[in-house]
């Protein structure tokens, strides 16, 4: 007698991919991994050139890029350096004279807030510039003021 072999009997189910949860940090590896390796007072710092921040808003932000639970303790004492408060609105800004040290391709900024930085920064430095061109325009006696230079 002659036996068949069985037959194998074909899935029905092609087989199904498995998803894993998705970590941010695997799709801007560049954002994540640069940001962790800075001092949380420059991202401070550069948090704060872009706009005021409330304690919690600030706090948030920093937890969102990754900043390590040891570092957050030392957040009081970098914003009583870098930052005043302003007691009426509860939140935080630079302080003038740090804004000499933002750097404008930061790696923690959007591209928005790119933008919005140069806006800030022009306007920081605009009324400086119109300040030195009158002091200049004052010192120059009336006839020199208004007489056309010869070359």
């Amino acid at each position: 007698e002659l036996r068949k072999a069985p037959q194998s009997t074909a899935d029905l189910v092609p087989e199904r991919k498995r998803t894993t949860p998705t970590n941010p940090a695997k799709f801007f590896p560049r954002l994540c991994s640069t940001l962790s390796q800075r001092p949380i007072r420059d991202r401070v710092i550069h948090l704060l050139a872009l706009k005021n921040y409330k304690k919690p808003e600030l706090l948030a932000r920093l937890q969102r890029e990754g900043v390590v639970e040891k570092d957050m303790e030392s957040l009081g004492n970098i914003l009583q350096e870098v930052a005043n408060l302003d007691a009426s609105e509860n939140s935080f800004s630079l302080k003038e004279h740090f804004f000499k040290d933002i750097q404008e391709d930061w790696p923690g900024y959007s591209e928005s807030e790119r933008q919005m930085l140069e806006v800030k920064l022009f306007q920081k430095t605009a009324p400086s510039q119109n300040a030195t061109s009158t002091s200049q325009a004052s010192s120059m006696g009336p006839s020199e003021r208004d007489t056309p230079r010869r070359t």
